[in-house]
Formats: C-alpha cells, sequence, structure tokens
C-alpha cells in the first residue's frame, strides 16, 4: 500500500511540473531595451519608469563605504513601500541599469546583490510605487586599487 501512495505521490509532482507556472514579470531587454545602453543614471531612470524625478525617502540602501573588490560589491535595499518594481543603478560604467525587477503587491523588498563596479562612483536604488511616485537611496562609494586589488 504504500508503494502505491509513493507513486501516486510522484504521478501528481510529475504533472504539476510540466503545468507551467504563471508569471506576469515584465521582460525590460526587450520592451525597454535603451535602458540597458544609457550612460548616465538620470537617463537610465527616464527611459525605466519615463521620468527622473525621484523623492529621496522610503528605501534603505546599504553597501560598504570602501570596497576592497570592485568585481563583488555587497549592495543590499529594502523598502517598506507597496511597489510595483525597483532597480539598481550606478554611474561607474559604461552602462548605468545594473538590474530591475517586477513586483506583485505581496512582495517584500528585500534584496542582496553583489555587483560589479569598474572604479568609485554612487550607487541609486529607485523603487516605483504603486502611488506611481518614484523613491530612491543614493550610496557614494570607493573601489580600491582600481577594482583590482593588487
Amino acid at each position: 500500500m504504500e508503494r502505491r501512495k509513493f507513486l501516486g505521490f510522484g504521478i501528481v509532482a510529475a504533472a504539476a511540473a510540466l503545468v507551467p507556472g504563471t508569471l506576469s514579470a515584465e521582460d525590460y531587454r526587450k520592451t525597454k531595451p535603451d535602458v540597458w545602453t544609457s550612460h548616465t543614471v538620470d537617463d537610465a531612470i527616464a527611459k525605466l519608469y519615463g521620468s527622473s524625478k525621484t523623492i529621496e525617502q522610503g528605501v534603505t540602501l546599504t553597501a560598504p563605504d570602501v570596497a576592497a573588490n570592485g568585481g563583488a560589491v555587497p549592495v543590499d535595499f529594502s523598502s517598506e513601500i507597496a511597489a510595483k518594481s525597483v532597480a539598481v543603478f550606478q554611474d561607474a560604467n559604461p552602462e548605468a541599469a545594473v538590474c530591475a525587477f517586477t513586483l506583485n503587491e505581496n512582495s517584500i523588498i528585500d534584496f542582496s546583490i553583489k555587483i560589479k563596479m569598474k572604479q568609485s562612483g554612487t550607487l541609486t536604488v529607485v523603487v516605483e510605487g504603486r502611488d506611481g511616485k518614484l523613491y530612491s537611496a543614493k550610496k557614494t562609494l570607493s573601489v580600491a586599487l582600481g577594482g583590482c586589488e593588487g
């Protein structure tokens, strides 16, 4: 009897794996390709959201003051804002956009990522609120030895 239950659960699991999940994520690389080739943060924000005007509140951004390794800069950001999307930008590399995430109404913004920075610069995190406003936080950091560590 236990074998039949096991096989039954296996069949149900296999069937569930074949059913595609419903994703509502927007592929920003396809729908807004100019964001990823923008050379300034303001231009990238404007091309992603239609405006580069942000309110500098409601977003917490944590990164080291001095990054020992520009190849793996730890960046943490969070917010309590009910949001549609969140994006990260930087002004140290040739292209300003780092990443963008589409969120659903139940998402919690509490991310930890590592990014590559060619040189010292400013990080900007933008949260698109469900109220239509753009909230942001900025952090300037130094990359030691040009990001090469030696």
